[in-house]
């Protein structure tokens, strides 16, 4: 496979070069989500196919991507990248609620970010699936930080008296085992339930890790 093209400098159409290059890449970006994420799939796509759906040419493509893999590693990433701004905007926005209330706030947010839109299931917990060891790799290092995520919020929520103090890592990595598993069957109507029974039976599961039959709450 070639090298990447020399992108062009300049100004033109009142537009610079990098901000020609942004809006390409932004335009593969959302063609690999449509195609990637729906019906064709990462693994049926070709460089022409998603040249096409994005409205520009082969040629375009290689000066902003190496390979296919390249792009659903960046979209990947992106999409992971939404989520974790939505929880971030609702742990913040629920800081002085009580735990329960906030790690509800939390799973909301976060499941209601990738239900919004089903593409960003698939390329999140199928289509990412199996590719290759560096995107196995970055698989596994965004799920260590939702793991590191978790592990914060309990953490500051044992230090309220709010939880058992522990630690929680191994048991935060065998929970989003099951956020993922049980997000990815509700989106393929494997689960007959509404996405708030999902979330609430998620946050009932992470209570009870918390909160173990025994513990007592301080105050």
């Amino acid at each position: 496979m070639p090298g990447r093209l020399r992108a062009p400098t300049g100004r033109y159409g009142g537009k610079t070069a990098q901000e020609r290059q942004a809006e390409r890449r932004r335009r593969f970006l959302d063609a690999a989500l449509d195609l990637f994420g729906g019906a064709l799939g990462f693994r049926a796509t070709t460089v022409a196919a998603l040249s096409e759906a994005a409205g520009l040419s082969t040629r375009q493509f290689y000066e902003d991507f190496r390979t296919l893999e390249d792009v659903l590693a960046a979209l990947h990433l992106e999409v992971n990248g939404w989520a974790e701004a939505a929880v971030l905007r609702a742990a913040a926005e629920a800081a002085d609620l009580p735990l329960a209330e906030r790690v509800t706030a939390i799973f909301r947010a976060y499941a209601g970010n990738l239900a919004a839109d089903p593409r960003r299931i698939r390329i999140t917990f199928v289509e990412i699936i199996g590719v290759s060891p560096r995107l196995e790799e970055q698989r596994l290092a965004r799920r260590a930080g939702w793991v590191d995520l978790i592990c914060a919020e309990a953490g500051e929520a044992a230090a309220r008296g709010e939880a058992a103090p522990r630690d929680y890592r191994l048991a935060a990595t065998g929970f989003i085992g099951s956020v993922n598993g049980l997000l990815h069957d509700w989106s393929a109507g494997w689960v007959d339930a509404t996405l708030d029974e999902v979330v609430d039976e998620l946050v009932r599961q992470l209570l009870g890790i918390l909160r173990p039959p025994g513990w007592i709450p301080r105050g």
